[in-house]
């Protein structure tokens, strides 16, 4: 089937095992895509723009990860390892294990990271790169905020607890969802363990904030954002976002001129890649993306 989902497990190096979500068929013609989550976030993220993808003609394959420690890879005994070093190592091993390489990267937040990483260290992966929310400039302000939270969500007694609980948190940068939109974040943030509800992730990746400091800003990144200069370029910025300003994203476009540039309004970070608009803009970058190796 040409178009079927399927989920995969790999073996990372070390020997833990990592899962994908695959859709499309392996023999599918065009160009496939991997799809990289944020820091605390899951393939699950990716349902409704990997579904589009690999429904459209030419058919292609679309790959959407969980790293270690989320969704259905396995959790890590040593929480260091919740490192972008290791993680990029596990897209790797993922990448070539899948067959999926070249490919087209779609990286949200901690995503357009290791995209970046990725280019700096195997260009020939990556055919094109859309970052969602993300640039070489990262606010400490942002990640502040992500700090005060991943890892300490209150725990729900239900899914719609559970939906008034990120309501309360993400509302200020998300103010136009409904009821169903953050009941469907719920579904997507928590999980059902042995009847009580727990994050789709190890708590133990909050360790990976431990250095983040509102007064010590992240080194830059643009050696590594250089390292997709040859290459097609989307970045989509939340209006919202306070970890990815729009002066940054101008100081991308100075040295990336034919950059593509969405600003999704109502959003914040990272965008949820959810709407319709949004998805055929990604989708029409895509397809741009075919034509310069076919």
């Amino acid at each position: 089937m040409q178009n079927g989902t399927s989920s995969s497990f790999i073996t990372a190096s070390d020997g833990l095992r990592l899962h994908a979500r695959c859709y499309g068929a392996r023999t599918a013609s065009a160009t496939p895509v991997v799809c990289l989550p944020g820091l605390a976030r899951t393939a699950a993220d990716f349902e409704a723009l990997a579904s589009a993808l690999s429904h459209e003609k030419p058919f292609r394959r679309v790959i959407a990860l969980d790293y270690r420690g989320r969704g259905l890879s396995q959790y890590d005994s040593n929480p260091a390892n919740y490192a972008l070093p290791v993680e990029l190592a596990d897209v790797l091993a993922v990448v070539t294990a899948l067959d999926v390489t070249p490919a087209i990267f779609v990286g949200t937040s901690r995503g357009g990271i290791l995209t970046m990483l990725l280019a700096a260290v195997r260009p020939t992966a990556i055919v094109g790169a859309v970052l969602n929310d993300i640039g070489p400039v990262i606010e400490p302000q942002g990640l502040m905020r992500i700090k005060s939270y991943v890892g300490k969500l209150p725990q729900p007694r239900s899914f719609e607890e559970g939906a008034d609980i990120l309501r309360r948190l993400f509302s200020g940068q998300f103010p136009k969802l409904d009821a169903k939109d953050w009941l469907a974040s719920a579904h997507r943030t928590f999980k059902d363990e042995k009847g009580r509800l727990v994050p789709t992730y190890d708590v133990k990746i909050a360790t990976t904030m431990n250095g983040v400091d509102a007064e010590r800003r992240v080194p830059p990144l643009w050696l590594q954002f250089d390292a997709l200069r040859a290459k097609p370029l989307m970045v989509i910025r939340g209006a919202n976002s306070d970890l990815l300003t729009g002066e940054t994203v101008e100081a991308m476009r100075a040295r990336r001129k034919a950059m593509d540039v969405i600003e999704v309004p109502d959003q914040g970070h990272a965008p949820l890649l959810t709407d319709a608009a949004t998805i055929g803009r990604i989708s029409e970058f895509v397809h741009r993306c075919d034509r310069t190796i076919h």
